[in-house]
């Protein structure tokens, strides 16, 4: 990779891989950044057949060769089921990226051929970053660090997953679905107030999951199919809601999410400290959206100063994610 965006004062150029609701969040959001633009959409669609919100080119994938030096990072806006996996390392090859695959049992080997594709293009490949994994993941580094003998527990919802509900969709006979997360309220509320029990995946969360399915399709088939899906429902105790596609839009058609990370522990003996970081999400996909373009800002200067192959979040400076200057932060935010 060899942008020539070489001026200290140029705004980072920025393009959009995919175009869900996750694409179209981070291109309405980048409008308003002032130090990043948007230069172009990649597509695997026919480009003539996307409305999009802004008027940048739209760029059919097989065409990704020609951007290369107009484009600084990539946001991967890719589902992390199938499409990440298949075409990650391809656009890791070519430019920076930085993407959100959130199968937290397969990230690390996804890491290792994004990292093998960045070292053939001497790039940066930022994965796995949204709010879990990403900020969830920074915010259990930090209290494993401050208290290193506490036990962290995570709880996601309740919320609409975009990935398991990407998962859903692509099983056969599935049209739409949304799929929610839901913790289990007397688990939570046993670590709120200090306790620390042992608990399984299934005693942590419930999933819920609204399906709408092609006409004739086996209802019964893709219910044991959802249920039976490792590293998405096998482990959890998982309802299937089958409704139909007016039902969907009418009660299903907004995408929040939100959750907690809290941990337990002591610093003496007696003397309890329970520290806790929560997100409460109108829009799951705004809000991942956002976080992607703070870490693409932070993992085009990491790759200005040199750095290139798999990155996560641990590697990043925090001061790389804001567009303040040094002084900014000391006299704003210190």
């Amino acid at each position: 990779m060899n942008p020539t965006n070489s001026s200290a004062n140029s705004k980072i150029r920025v393009a959009i891989v995919g175009y869900g609701n996750l694409g179209k969040a981070a291109e309405h959001l980048l409008s308003k950044t002032t130090d990043m633009e948007l230069v172009s959409i990649f597509t695997r669609r026919d480009p003539a057949t996307l409305k999009t919100q802004s008027s940048v080119p739209v760029v059919h994938n097989d065409d990704m060769c020609e951007w290369t030096d107009k484009v600084d990072i990539a946001i991967l806006c890719l589902g992390s089921a199938t499409d990440l996996p298949d075409m990650g390392p391809k656009f890791a090859a070519l430019f920076n990226t930085v993407d959100s695959f959130d199968t937290h049992a397969k990230a690390a080997e996804y890491a290792e051929k994004m990292n093998e594709a960045a070292a053939y293009g001497d790039t940066i490949a930022m994965t796995s970053i949204g709010w879990d994994p990403g900020l969830f993941s920074l915010m259990r580094l930090m209290i494993g660090s401050v208290l290193p003998t506490s036990k962290v527990y995570t709880f996601w919802g309740k919320g609409v997953s975009q990935g398991h509900s990407d998962a859903i969709r692509r099983i056969k006979g599935v049209k739409d679905a949304r799929q929610y997360t839901v913790p289990v309220e007397s688990a939570l509320w046993k670590i709120r107030e200090g306790e620390t029990p042992d608990l399984t995946t299934r005693e942590k969360h419930t999933r819920e999951c609204y399906v709408v399915t092609e006409e004739g399709a086996d209802q019964a088939a893709i219910e044991a199919e959802i249920k039976s899906m490792p590293n998405y429902f096998a482990d959890y105790d998982t309802t299937v809601h089958f409704i139909s596609q007016e039902e969907l839009l009418r009660d299903h058609s907004k995408l929040p999410h939100g959750g907690s990370v809290i941990g337990v522990g002591e610093t003496s003996e007696g003397t309890k400290q329970v520290v806790e970081f929560s997100l409460n999400l109108d829009s799951n996909p705004e809000f991942t959206a956002s976080v992607l373009i703070a870490y693409a800002r932070a993992a085009y200067r990491m790759w200005k100063n040199g750095e290139t192959g798999y990155k996560n979040f641990s590697d990043v400076p925090p001061k790389f994610l804001s567009p303040l200057s040094n002084e900014e932060i000391i006299k704003g935010i210190l």
